[in-house]
């Protein structure tokens, strides 16, 4: 492997979802300002609105609960249009 391939920030981050509270760990160059206790060792913390397994299209699930409320909003205004047709 060449020598100097990976940028000097490269490390492992745990990946929080916010939604469902799941976390996994990867390496990442993301920025990042808190820390978090995972597996018995301190990482950097990147938290996540959605991840794969709060997903609908990973999860099965048809209806995407958000924190804005945005999908929910759009339903109202626009899902009963769309019935009618």
């Amino acid at each position: 492997m060449k020598k100097d391939l990976h940028p000097a920030n490269y490390r492992p981050v745990v990946f929080k979802d916010m939604s469902n509270g799941d976390m996994f760990l990867s390496k990442s160059t993301c920025k990042t300002t808190e820390t978090i206790e995972f597996e018995g060792e301190t990482y950097p913390l990147y938290k996540l609105e959605i991840s794969s397994t709060s997903h609908p299209f990973y999860t099965g699930k048809s209806k995407l609960v958000d924190t804005a409320g945005r999908v929910d909003k759009f339903m109202s205004r626009y899902g009963a249009a769309r019935k009618n047709k």
